[in-house]
C-alpha cells in the first residue's frame, strides 16, 4: 500500500491541472483497492454543496452536473461528521440519497473519507463495491491517507488559480487567511502581476544559427542588466541603503559566470537559446527549491524572476507598460523586490504575495516603505482576481477579496481612524510616557535598518531596546569586516546618542541563514542559532564586539546583549570574550569604556535559570517572539498553526512575570523588546508585572504612549491579579479589552498585536 501510495501521489504532483489530478487519483485507487467505483465530490465554497467532480465507474456524463446538499446522503453525511463512514449495506442506511442516474444503486459497499485542509471540509473521497462487505482496517487507513493527499492537491490548486470550473471558481465575497507582513490597511483594486515568460513552457530546439543564437543571449543579459539599472535607480530616493542594496544582488547573479557559461555550453551544443536558458535556470530553481535553508529556497525565487526577464527579452515580446490603477494592491504568486518597483510609488498602497514569510526580502522592503502586505496567503486564487476590488489587512494577515458594502466600510473607517489617530498621536512626541499617577515607563524601539532611525526620532523613541546586527550581514555575500560593521554601528550610536542603543550580537539560525555561511539541519530553530554559532566561532564574534565597541568610542551609548542564551556556561564564555576585545582595544589605545551587557531571554531554561542569568550581566530584556514560540511550539510564520500562537496564553504570562521578579532579585533592569511591547493593551499588564523598558516597532510607539498617558499605575495591579487567575488567553483578551475601554482607549483595540 505505501509503494502505491508513493506513485499515486508522484503522479498527482506531476498534473498538469486539477481535474487531472482528480481523474489520476480515482483511477488510480479503484486500481489499488480493487473497487469497481471511486469517487471525488468537492464542496462549492459559497453554496457549501459537495458536486460531484470525478468518477471511476459511474456515469461519466454527470460530473460537475450532480451535486449534494450538506445534510444529504451519505456524503453529505461525511462531510458533516468529518469522519469516514464505512458500510456494508449502504442502501440501508436512513442517510442513504438515490440519484437517478448516477448508476450507484448496484454498489453495496460504501467507504468515504473527508478531505480536510486547516480544519475545513473541502470534499469527500468514496470507494464502492458491489459485495455486501465491509472495507477492512488497511482499506479504510489507505483512503483517510490519499484524502489528506488530495487536500493539499485541491489547497494548491486554489491557489493557483488551476480550478476553471464555474462552481469553483472565487465566490463573489471571501477572506483569505496569511500572513501580516507590513502593518496597515490598504484598500484598492488587485494588479496581478504574472511573468511574462515560463521557464518551464520552453520546448528544445535545434538551433540552425550558434552564433545568432549566442547573440541574442548576450543581448538579452544586457538589456536586463539595463532594466535592473534602471530600477535601482528609480527606487534610489525612496529606500534606504540597505534595502536598496538588493537590486546589487540581482546585479551579481546576472554577472555569475557559471551558469551563464552552462548556457552557453548548451548553445554551442545546438540548442536555442530559449531553450538552453530554461534547461539551465530550471535545473538551479529546482536545487535551490529543494533546500532546507529559507535564505536560499528565497534564492530560487530571484533567479526564477532573472530567467524569465532573459526569456521574455529573448521571445522578443514587445509588450507595453502595464495601466497600473490608482489604487494598486500588487499581488502574486511570489513578489519579487524588482516587481514592487515596477509599480509607480504613488500607485502602490498594498501588496500580497500566495507564498513567502514575514522574513521574505519583498516584506522587509515592504515595511522599510510603509505598503501594508500580506504574505504567505495560500489558498488566494491570484490568477482569478485582476482588477478584483481587495482589502488587505496588515495588522491580521487577512486578504478580503470583492469585499461586502459592510465590510469595506468598516475598514475604510479603521483607516481613516488609522490615519486620524496617527496625526493625532504626534502631539504626544514630546511628553513623558508615564501614567496619569506618575509612573515612568521608558518606551525604547527596535531597529535593524538605517530607514528605521528617523521615524523612531520623530515618534519620540528614548533609546534602542534592539538593534538587529545580523540584517547588514544577510545583505552581503560575505563577512562584513570588522571596519565596514565599526562604520554601520558607528551610524547607529550617533544617530540616537547620547541615547542608549542595545545591539543584539549576531543573530543567525532558525530562519536566518546566511548566503555565504548555510547550516543545514532537520529542526533549525532547535538546532545551531544564536550565541551557539558565535560561541563555536569566536572570530566571528570577537570581530563584531571590537567593531561595536570601536564605534562606541566618545559616545558611550553602547549595549551589547547577547541572543539565545539558554544556560550560564554560554553567558560566562562571552563576557570572557567580550572582556578580550575590551582590553585588546584598550592596549591599542581606544578611548571606550566597557559598555553594559545583557541577556535575551526567549527560551524556557532561561526563564528558570533568570536568576542566575540576572547575577552575571546587567540586564535582561524578553525576546517575546520567541520565548511564545518555544513554550507554545508554535511557529508563528507557518500559516497551518499560526492560529494557536497566543501572546496572551497563560504559561507566556507567567513565564514574563517569572523574568521580572527573578531580574529584580538580583538588582537588574529587564524589558521587553518582542511584538507583545508594542502591543498597547499588553502594556497595560506589562507596567503592573515591573517591567523597566518596553522596545517595540517605531509605529507603535506614540499608541503605547496614547495607553500609558491615559491610565492610573495604582489600578494596574488589580487587573494584573485578575488576568493571572485566568484559564486561557481569550479570557485575558477580555479582561484587556474591558480595561482598555475603561480608560477610553477602545479605539486602540483593533491596532493591538495580541488581537484583543
Amino acid at each position: 500500500m505505501l509503494e502505491a501510495l508513493r506513485s499515486i501521489v508522484q503522479a498527482v504532483n506531476a498534473a498538469d491541472d486539477l481535474q487531472s489530478a482528480l481523474d489520476i487519483i480515482v483511477t488510480r485507487i479503484a486500481e489499488v483497492m480493487n473497487t469497481e467505483v471511486c469517487t471525488v465530490y468537492l464542496r462549492d465554497p459559497d453554496t457549501k454543496r459537495l458536486i460531484f467532480m470525478a468518477n471511476q465507474g459511474l456515469n461519466p456524463e454527470l460530473i460537475g452536473k450532480v451535486s449534494l446538499g450538506p445534510d444529504e446522503g451519505l456524503v453529505g453525511l461525511v462531510a458533516r461528521r468529518e469522519e469516514p463512514v464505512n458500510l456494508d449495506h449502504a442502501e440501508k442506511h436512513p442517510n442513504f440519497l438515490f440519484l437517478p442516474g448516477i448508476g450507484e444503486e448496484h454498489y453495496h459497499s460504501f467507504l468515504g473519507a473527508p478531505i480536510i485542509h486547516q480544519r475545513s471540509v473541502m470534499g469527500v473521497l468514496v470507494v464502492q463495491q458491489k459485495d455486501s462487505r465491509r472495507f477492512d482496517e488497511d482499506e479504510e487507513a489507505f483512503l483517510v491517507t490519499m484524502s489528506a493527499q488530495l487536500a493539499g492537491v485541491i489547497a494548491h490548486a486554489r491557489a493557483t488559480g488551476s480550478i476553471n470550473t464555474a462552481q469553483n471558481t472565487v465566490g463573489a465575497t471571501a477572506s483569505f487567511k496569511g500572513i501580516a507582513g507590513a502593518t496597515g490597511v490598504a484598500i484598492g483594486q488587485a494588479a496581478v502581476v504574472v511573468p511574462m515568460a515560463e521557464l518551464h513552457s520552453v520546448p528544445r530546439r535545434q538551433c540552425d544559427d550558434v552564433a545568432a543564437e549566442l547573440k541574442a543571449f548576450t543581448a538579452a543579459l544586457d538589456a536586463v542588466r539595463s532594466d535592473i539599472r534602471a530600477l535601482s535607480d528609480k527606487l534610489l530616493t525612496q529606500l534606504p541603503a540597505d534595502e536598496h542594496a538588493l537590486f546589487d544582488v540581482y546585479l551579481r547573479i546576472m554577472d555569475d559566470g557559471a551558469w551563464v557559461a552552462e548556457v552557453v555550453e548548451k548553445i554551442e551544443g545546438g540548442e536555442w537559446a530559449q531553450g538552453a536558458l530554461s534547461q539551465v535556470m530550471s535545473s538551479h530553481i529546482r536545487a535551490f527549491e529543494m533546500m532546507e535553508d529559507t535564505y536560499f529556497k528565497e534564492r530560487a525565487t530571484d533567479i526564477k524572476d532573472l530567467g524569465r526577464r532573459v526569456l521574455s527579452y529573448l521571445q522578443a515580446n514587445d509588450i507595453e507598460p502595464p495601466d497600473y490603477p490608482e489604487r494598486t494592491i500588487l499581488v502574486g504568486e511570489e513578489l519579487t523586490a524588482s516587481m514592487l518597483g515596477e509599480v509607480p510609488r504613488e500607485k502602490l498602497v498594498g501588496m500580497v504575495s500566495v507564498r513567502g514569510s514575514s522574513n521574505s526580502h519583498v516584506a522587509i522592503l515592504a515595511r522599510a516603505m510603509g505598503i501594508p502586505t500580506v504574505m504567505g496567503a495560500s489558498d488566494l486564487p491570484y490568477t482569478q482576481i485582476e482588477n478584483a476590488n481587495l482589502i488587505v489587512d496588515g495588522y491580521s494577515g487577512y486578504v478580503h477579496y470583492n469585499p461586502t458594502p459592510e465590510v469595506y466600510e468598516h475598514f475604510r473607517s479603521v483607516s481613516e481612524e488609522d490615519h486620524a489617530l496617527n496625526q493625532g498621536l504626534e502631539a504626544l512626541r514630546d511628553l513623558p510616557s508615564e501614567t496619569l499617577d506618575g509612573h515612568r515607563m521608558p518606551l525604547w524601539v527596535n531597529t535593524g535598518l538605517m530607514a528605521d532611525v528617523a521615524r523612531s526620532l520623530d515618534r519620540g523613541a528614548e533609546g534602542v531596546g534592539l538593534y538587529r546586527t545580523e540584517i547588514p550581514f544577510l545583505l552581503r555575500e560575505r563577512f562584513p569586516s570588522e571596519e565596514e560593521q565599526r562604520v554601520i554601528y558607528r551610524e547607529q550610536l550617533l544617530a540616537f546618542a547620547p541615547l542608549p542603543v542595545t545591539m543584539r550580537t549576531l543573530d543567525i539560525g532558525g530562519d536566518k541563514a546566511l548566503p555565504y555561511f548555510p547550516i543545514d539541519e532537520e529542526n533549525p530553530f532547535l538546532g545551531w542559532r544564536g550565541i551557539r554559532v558565535t560561541l563555536d566561532h569566536p572570530e566571528i564574534f570577537l570581530v563584531q564586539v571590537r567593531a561595536m565597541l570601536k564605534a562606541s568610542e566618545g559616545l558611550n551609548n553602547l549595549r551589547i546583549m547577547l541572543p539565545m542564551i539558554s544556560n550560564v556556561q554560554e553567558v560566562d564564555e562571552a563576557l570572557e570574550l567580550v572582556r578580550r576585545a575590551y582590553e585588546e582595544l584598550l592596549e591599542d589605545g581606544w578611548d571606550i569604556n566597557l559598555p553594559p551587557i545583557g541577556v535575551m531571554v526567549e527560551v524556557p531554561a532561561a526563564v528558570y535559570q533568570a536568576r542566575q542569568l540576572a547575577r552575571r550581566v546587567d540586564f535582561l530584556s524578553v525576546g517575546s517572539n520567541d520565548l511564545t514560540q518555544y513554550l507554545l511550539a508554535v511557529d508563528r510564520n507557518n500559516t497551518r498553526v499560526a492560529d494557536l500562537y497566543h501572546a496572551y496564553h497563560p504559561a507566556v504570562l507567567n513565564s514574563l512575570q517569572q523574568v521580572v521578579d527573578a531580574a529584580h532579585a538580583e538588582g537588574k533592569p529587564v524589558g521587553i523588546c518582542g511584538e507583545l511591547a508594542g502591543d498597547p493593551a499588553a502594556a497595560l499588564i506589562l507596567m503592573a508585572m515591573g517591567y523597566d523598558m518596553l522596545s517595540m516597532n517605531d509605529n507603535s510607539l506614540l499608541r503605547v504612549k496614547a495607553v500609558i498617558r491615559s491610565c492610573r499605575f495604582e489600578d494596574l495591579q488589580g487587573l494584573l491579579d485578575g488576568v493571572m487567575l485566568v484559564d486561557t488567553a481569550d479570557e485575558v483578551k477580555a479582561q484587556l479589552r474591558k480595561a482598555m475601554i475603561n480608560i477610553g482607549m477602545e479605539r486602540l483595540l483593533q491596532q493591538t498585536s495580541g488581537g484583543v
